[in-house]
Parts: C-alpha cells; structure tokens; sequence
C-alpha cells in the first residue's frame, strides 16, 4: 500500500475527528487480493475517523466492507462471502512490549503502538486478512469419511475404533438367552 492514505499524527487536530474514507483502486484490489491468496476481491471499502484518546494516543474506528471470493475448503468450487464489519484500533504512545518471550495478545486486543503516521489503508488490509473466513465453504459440500491404509490391508472404521459398541451389542444379546 502507499503513503498517499498515512496520516501525519503531528498534524492530526486534537479537538476534532479526522475522517477517512478508503475505496482503492482496481490496480491496489488486484495487489491486496494476491497477498491474501484470494480468488476475487470486490467492492472493498474501509470509512471512518481517528480522533485523539486522552493526551497522546488515538483512536481509529470505522466499518469494512468487501466481498471476497475464496475457495470452497471441500470443493474448491468458490465461495463469494460479504464482509461487513466493525474495525476499532487504539494507537499507544506509551507502548510497552511485553518481556516474556512467548506472549500471547489476549483476543480482541485491539491496541497498537503510535508510530509518527497511522495509516488507514494497512489497517483496512490488516482488518479484511482477520474478517476472511478461514474454512470457506459451498452451501451443503461435506466432507465424506476417508479410509486409509496400507495395500492389502482393511482400513479402519469410525465403528472399529469404539470397542465398547461391540461389548454392549454382546451384552444385550446375552440377556436375551436369560
């Protein structure tokens, strides 16, 4: 993505919104659609504002929409899937990185660190890779049972794996000789 959509924190008003609205070109929808291993983007559009949060970080919200096309999981027939949702970010001055090397950002987590420039544009493409569905799939494709094993052999069942069922069908038969 360029710079041309960054925005200069220094000369973002404290006392007003800033809006933005995004709705990128078929050269940048073509570029953001390879990155993100999709099979088509269309009518992608991220609008909103960024206004300051206390004395030195600020906060960006605004809605993404976009339809994506991504292959069917199953099929890999495509799947054309509307997205249309919610984007909050919060840019900390104060940002600290956490010491423990295997942190993990607690879910929802929506803070990051204030750089010189926010750029809407990477937290629209950041925003669509989180809102893509990850097991894509074609109203009513299923998966079906796969056997596998080696030649000659006689693969294993789901029923082979739960030797108690055997032991009840005996035991019911054994009641009914009492």
């Amino acid at each position: 993505m360029s710079n041309k959509t960054s925005l200069r924190v220094a000369d973002l008003p404290q006392n007003a919104p800033t809006a933005f609205e995004l709705r990128p070109a078929p050269d940048v929808l073509e570029a953001i659609k390879q990155d993100l291993g999709l099979l088509g983007l269309r009518k992608l559009s991220f609008a909103g504002d960024l206004r300051a949060q206390g004395k030195h970080d600020w906060a960006l919200t605004g809605r993404l929409g976009a339809t994506v096309i991504q292959p069917c999981v199953v099929t890999l027939e495509p799947v054309t899937t509307r997205i249309d949702t919610p984007v909050a970010r919060v840019f900390v001055a104060d940002w600290a990185d956490p010491d423990e090397p295997e942190f993990e950002i607690p879910e929802g987590d929506e803070t990051e660190p204030l750089g010189a420039e926010i750029d809407p544009a990477l937290v629209m493409v950041e925003a669509l890779s989180l809102a893509l569905p990850q097991y894509p799939r074609k109203d009513g494709a299923e998966l079906g049972q796969a056997d596998y094993t080696e030649p000659g052999k006689q693969a294993m069942t789901d029923e082979d794996a739960k030797p108690f069922a055997g032991l009840a069908g005996l035991r019911d038969a054994l009641k009914k000789d009492e």
